[in-house]
């Protein structure tokens, strides 16, 4: 049976979620997105032309027979501000499933909780089915899920540093204690490895832009994003041997001829 990731009743066969932002040219996004074998692509709402679908847009360069098109409400700074761009977006016909950000910090660019736990309510209820950017809190990850998000989607560092998981503990406490809904590592990692460490985690999936977008190949870092996405989902299903302080030979001596 294939191993799918399954949001609020749809399946993706590929655990790696993309962005379509800071790349250098429009075919460049659309080159990465085929090397990552992802199925579904965020778009950041507020920075799309949808008044005026006669000038060149990034979605041009999506093809929504092949890829899911998740409408994001990056910059926006208030529950009221995520509310109206996620009904704009659905009413421009992009989506009414929706990646919620609402940012209190325009430095760290950190998730303020509480007006992001009071927009996944009026959403919800609205219909549309709330994949919520969240930091590594259980508790604010089980508020969330009970108020409806369809997935969580903690942090690994701030968005767009590069840094890596920070805080280890936290994500394995999520990934411990949440079972209700899909989690997806999303904002900070850098390079193949932070991926595979999320991965082994056990974590669902993980959405990535700027590892991407910003790599000096940036095609080439799309597609070790897919293979890692896949040998370390494959190494958490296998589970990993037990750590020791010392050494076991391979080879046991039972038997051997002296």
């Amino acid at each position: 049976m294939a191993d799918r990731i399954v949001i609020a009743g749809r399946e993706f066969c590929s655990r790696l979620f993309v962005g379509t932002g800071k790349y250098r040219s429009f075919p460049e996004m659309a080159r990465c997105h085929e090397a990552s074998g992802a199925e579904v692509v965020t778009v950041a709402v507020r920075r799309v032309n949808l008044a005026d679908r006669s000038k060149e847009s990034l979605l041009d360069y999506i093809d929504r027979s092949k890829y899911f098109l998740l409408p994001n409400t990056a910059a926006c700074y208030s529950a009221q501000e995520a509310i109206r761009t996620a009904r704009l977006a659905r009413e421009a016909g992009l989506s009414d499933w929706v990646k919620l950000e609402v940012i209190g910090d325009e430095k760290t660019l950190f998730p303020d909780n509480e007006g992001l736990l009071e927009a996944t309510r009026v959403l919800v209820k609205e219909g549309f089915t709330v994949l919520a950017y969240t930091n590594d809190d259980l508790v604010n990850a089980r508020k969330l899920i009970d108020a409806g998000a369809a997935a969580v989607m903690p942090l690994a560092a701030p968005i767009g540093s590069g840094m890596g998981i920070q805080n280890e503990n936290n994500l394995r406490i999520l990934r411990e204690m949440v079972t209700e809904a899909p989690l997806i590592v999303d904002a900070g990692v850098g390079t193949a490895s932070d991926v595979a460490r999320a991965m082994e985690l056990g974590f669902d999936g993980v959405l990535l832009n700027t590892a991407i977008a910003a790599a000096d190949d940036s095609v080439r870092m799309a597609e070790a994003m897919k293979l890692v996405v896949e040998a370390g989902r494959l190494a958490y299903l296998a589970g990993r041997m037990p750590k020791k302080m010392y050494a076991t030979a391979s080879s046991p001596m039972e038997g051997v001829v002296r």
